[in-house]
């Protein structure tokens, strides 16, 4: 496989959200956007902000779900089908639980983990799993039953620098990521603490 031609933010559409823990995946794509002078546009069609970039000779698509998290799936799905696209061929950047605020972890495969928009993704690509995801660390509230308000907050400044520092640490290894390069890059990234 050549690498991901399919690249998805995850966050929940409108201000009151913007900057929440949960956008973090929307960060990421708004931030590679703006590294690669592509303006991501309203398409309707997709459910979602929508753009084509060309990342190391390659032609991809930056996607974020103006959907709400829950229902993520409607507008990966609705991609893929227009441009042929394989599961494979999917990269998904999200907020994770598991991991602490100022860390980075590549994936490929595996369940949701509980997250609603990885739910839908994989419910949305007839339960197919096998897509790769840059997991960015946004700590756990401590109770399960803390986690949907959790989620929803900004985190405190500190944090949320930390959560930042991880984005840009990510995105300088862009191209190696989207290019499915992660032997070189995942050492790096799993070592590093912001």
């Amino acid at each position: 496989m050549a690498g991901f031609r399919l690249l998805v933010g995850l966050g929940n559409p409108g201000s009151e959200y913007e900057n929440t823990r949960h956008n973090a995946g929307a960060q990421w794509i708004e931030a590679l956007a703006r590294m690669s002078q592509c303006s991501l546009r309203t398409e309707k069609k997709f459910f979602g902000q929508f753009g084509k970039v060309f990342i190391g000779g390659q032609e991809c698509y930056l996607l974020i779900p103006t959907t709400y998290m829950n229902l993520s799936g409607k507008a990966v799905q609705a991609v893929c089908q227009f441009y042929k696209i394989s599961p494979q061929e999917v990269l998904v950047v999200h907020d994770e639980l598991d991991i602490s605020p100022g860390t980075v972890k590549l994936k490929k495969s595996g369940g949701h983990g509980g997250h609603n928009g990885l739910k839908d993704i994989i419910s949305k690509l007839g339960n197919n799993r096998d897509f790769g995801r840059v997991r960015i660390g946004i700590g756990h509230p401590g109770h399960a039953s803390q986690v949907a308000n959790y989620v929803l907050k900004k985190a405190p400044s500190d944090e949320y620098q930390k959560i930042e520092q991880t984005i840009d640490e990510s995105l300088r290894y862009h191209t190696d990521i989207i290019a499915d390069n992660w032997n070189s890059v995942m050492n790096h990234l799993h070592s590093f603490k912001a």
